[in-house]
């Protein structure tokens, strides 16, 4: 008798362990919410960090955040409209990615700033916002509301250029420094390239003078090479 009630007991300290066991292994498990600003859609390494499989949560992405986006792309101005279609570009293909959840959240859609909105339900569901925008950062910092920044992490992993190295890059714009125009590598780093102001919308070969980082992103000051 004594034998059988000791078997009694053991099976249901195993059963109680086992299900200790899954409750601690669910909480374990569970993802975060992670909340996509406009700004990381149109930038676009979103996509190729969710495939690498390195985010730890779901992306959900607000119908006003789609909103904003589909006002840019349907506006006059080119550059923003061919960025939106982009970003809108970068939704669909995120809903492809295998290894990840991207989900479209409504939240009405346009009743509120898209940073409202973003701090509203990240706060909400302690969720975390995904953004490169650094005014947004600062009130969720003051809301204590956590954020991921995609510049933080390029500066994390980033492959080091060294002053002297040449690159081509296509000026876009002039600079705010007299004579200076600004081009991107393909990381997102801006390059400030002196003398190159009356080069828009050409592909020069620069060279690499020094470097200066910050959160907001990488920032290269570089000259034109005698070729150019």
């Amino acid at each position: 008798m004594e034998l059988f009630i000791l078997v009694i007991v053991l099976v249901i300290l195993a059963e109680t362990t086992i299900i200790l066991s899954k409750n601690k292994l669910q909480i374990n498990t569970a993802r975060r919410k992670i909340y996509v600003d406009t700004c990381v859609l149109i930038d676009g390494r979103i996509l190729n960090i969710a495939r690498s499989g390195f985010l730890d949560g779901d992306l959900i992405v607000l119908k006003s955040v789609l909103l904003e986006l589909q006002l840019l792309a349907d506006g006059k101005d080119n550059e923003k409209r061919l960025k939106a279609r982009a970003g809108l570009e970068t939704v669909a293909e995120l809903e492809r990615v295998v290894n990840i959840n991207t989900e479209i959240f409504d939240d009405g859609g346009g009743r509120k700033k898209v940073d409202e909105e973003l701090l509203k339900f990240a706060k909400e569901n302690k969720g975390v916002i995904l953004t490169l925008d650094f005014n947004l950062i600062k009130v969720a910092e003051a809301e204590k509301i956590e954020t991921l920044n995609i510049n933080d992490l390029a500066l994390a992993v980033r492959t080091e250029f060294l002053p002297g190295e040449k690159m081509e890059v296509k000026i876009t714009e002039k600079g705010s420094g007299r004579g200076q125009g600004v081009g991107h590598l393909a990381n997102g780093s801006m390059v400030v390239v002196d003398k190159a102001s009356n080069k828009i919308g050409k592909t020069l070969t620069v060279e690499f003078v020094r470097f200066h980082e910050t959160s907001a992103g990488r920032m290269i000051f570089a000259r034109l090479t005698k070729k150019s």
